[in-house]
């Protein structure tokens, strides 16, 4: 089964963003990406599936190859899905009309025009990988999440590894886990996080159409393990929510100092006020912030 779809791109939009964030892996396990193309091995409904999107002046062509048959009519799905994947439901001509001539951020801005935050093919990729970068390098956190995909096992025909889905990574021992290189408190954080999902206590494919933001939160934050950042940096690489302050990461921290050309280094809670100034923009500030030192989070 295929589905595909071509949609137009705005004339500011940056294909370089979005490659960059799925070539963070150099051993290609199960992305590849090349100067113009995506092509990510993930699970639909359950079955492997191989996406890839190229992209044209002006278009992205995507398609997805499935093995095997879903009984639902998917094509709406997919093409909200690789919207959201490219940022193209994030209205960011709009702060950049409102803050072009803001002393700091209108350097940004003029640096950067066209900004989109890349999201992950699913919410629950996102927050699994917020987990796994916790208080570690992104080259670690790399390492941990190819050891898991790994792990879990699940190719697809052109060869490529599919990212697990919840049950997936429940039926790995824990055991699996900890050799993968997840903490004792990251293994507990992710089985609780997949077993929520399995169960649909955490709707998240439900919560990418409606995105109760409040009720995400709330839900997420009472899984231990799981505190502010993670869940501000899964809603914004998940469902692409541009107002999480991630005043807790250090590379915003660091391009704020640089931004600011503080000689010392500035503080969470300064971070915090400062981020506090943009609602409902704070994500989007802080990707700047990241992009404006080439940091990929």
């Amino acid at each position: 089964m295929q589905l595909s779809c071509s949609i137009p791109l705005p004339e500011t939009f940056r294909p370089g963003d979005i490659l960059a964030f799925h070539r963070r892996d150099r051993q290609e396990i199960a992305e590849r990406v090349s100067n113009a193309c995506l092509q990510k091995a993930m699970l639909w409904r359950e079955v492997p599936a191989y996406l890839s999107i190229n992209f044209e002046p002006g278009l992205a062509k995507a398609s997805l190859a499935i093995d095997g048959k879903v009984a639902e009519d998917c094509q709406p799905i997919f093409e909200r899905m690789v919207r959201r994947m490219l940022g193209l439901t994030q209205r960011v001509e709009i702060f950049e009309e409102q803050y072009r001539d803001h002393p700091q951020l209108g350097t940004l801005i003029a640096q950067q025009p066209g900004l989109r935050v890349p999201v992950t093919a699913t919410p629950f990729e996102a927050l699994t990988w917020a987990v796994t970068g916790q208080q570690i390098s992104v080259s670690a956190a790399v390492s941990v999440r190819r050891k898991l995909i790994v792990a879990a096992n699940i190719r697809h025909s052109c060869g490529l590894l599919c990212y697990p889905d919840a049950r997936q990574i429940l039926d790995l021992p824990e055991e699996t886990l900890r050799q993968a290189g997840f903490s004792t408190a990251k293994t507990r954080a992710l089985r609780t996080l997949s077993a929520l999902v399995a169960s649909n206590e955490l709707p998240l494919d439900a919560w990418v159409e409606t995105l109760p933001v409040d009720v995400i939160r709330e839900k997420l934050e009472a899984v231990r393990g799981i505190g502010p950042w993670t869940v501000n940096y899964g809603l914004l690489r998940g469902f692409g929510w541009l107002d999480g302050s991630l005043h807790g990461d250090v590379a915003v921290r660091r391009g704020l100092q640089t931004l600011l050309g503080a000689q010392d280094k500035i503080s969470e809670e300064s971070t915090k006020a400062w981020l506090a100034r943009f609602p409902p923009w704070r994500a989007l500030v802080g990707a700047h912030l990241w992009s404006a030192q080439a940091t990929i989070v």
